[in-house]
């Protein structure tokens, strides 16, 4: 076993959201998170901190590390400590949940010295965020693209991949607002209307028209949830070939060609928040090193 391990995880947006109908398909993008876990003689005892954002719950954090250790049946021998680094905003939309359970599994099966498939860890990711309750699908079109990067469609409910793409790379903008919204608080009520548009988004992602399947569902899921499909139109109006919300939200994510770029971000800037500039990732989730 080592004493310490650590993995990186990227991140990634909705082209359509999972919730309405447990299928889905996301998108790999360049954010990150990194996950250290150090093993303790604290057996049982599974602690976390969050050192880019210290105020948010470290429940996924926790409860990651745990199941791993319990899969491998070593959590009467052993704790951990977790230490978590990030440059994806929490609760907007951006899976910073998915890229966390990765980096956690991947870093926790480092450190006990264990070796599975790249699938085996992205499942033990899954049930942990469904443990934590930050997750109502499991989130596997998620976790999937942040693990394996690039474009995926998935069938959430049987965690089956159905259809991988990958695009031609292109710079990425996303507005994040400034509020949060958690998936305890999504009205499961508000799904219902979403359920023949998603399953339509979802169909025309298998067939290859991922683009617009971002845009329908982005617009279908802002009028579930009550946001303002403003940033979506104005990004469509000034050049983006594709924009919508991501996840739960209330972040916007558009595909926007590089000529455009200024057009896009500029009416974005006008709004209240801020906008990050990132492009696709093909990278698949790495350990970065470990420590005897």
């Amino acid at each position: 076993m080592h004493r310490t391990a650590e993995a990186l995880s990227h991140g990634a947006i909705t082209v359509v959201n999972a919730m309405a109908t447990g299928k889905g398909a996301a998108l790999g993008v360049g954010l990150w998170t990194r996950a250290k876990v150090t093993l303790t003689n604290q057996p049982g005892h599974f602690n976390g901190c969050n050192f880019s954002d210290p105020g948010e719950d470290t429940e996924l954090i926790r409860t990651t590390t745990r199941h791993v250790f319990r899969k491998f049946r070593v959590d009467k021998q052993f704790g951990a400590f977790v230490e978590t680094y990030s440059n994806i905003p929490i609760a907007v939309g951006l899976k910073s949940s998915s890229a966390v359970s990765n980096a956690v599994a991947l870093a926790s099966v480092k450190v006990l010295g264990k070796k599975v498939s790249d699938m085996q860890t992205v499942k033990l990711g899954v049930e942990a965020s469904l443990q934590a309750g930050v997750t109502l699908t499991g989130a596997f079109d998620d976790a999937y693209a942040c693990y394996f990067g690039g474009l995926v469609v998935t069938d959430n409910t049987h965690r089956r991949v159905l259809k991988r793409y990958k695009p031609k790379n292109s710079p990425v903008l996303i507005y994040v607002p400034n509020r949060k919204k958690y998936t305890k608080d999504v009205d499961k009520s508000s799904l219902t209307e979403c359920r023949p548009f998603a399953k339509l988004a979802h169909r025309e992602a298998l067939r290859g028209n991922y683009w617009n399947s971002l845009t329908l569902n982005g617009l279908v899921y802002c009028a579930a949830f009550g946001y303002d499909p403003t940033p979506i139109t104005e990004a469509l109006n000034h050049g983006a070939i594709a924009a919508g919300l991501t996840g739960k939200g209330p972040a916007v994510a558009a595909i926007v060609p590089t000529p455009n770029l200024k057009r896009v971000r500029s009416v974005w800037n006008s709004l209240q928040g801020k906008v990050i500039k990132t492009s696709f990732n093909f990278q698949k989730a790495r350990v970065r090193g470990a420590a005897n």
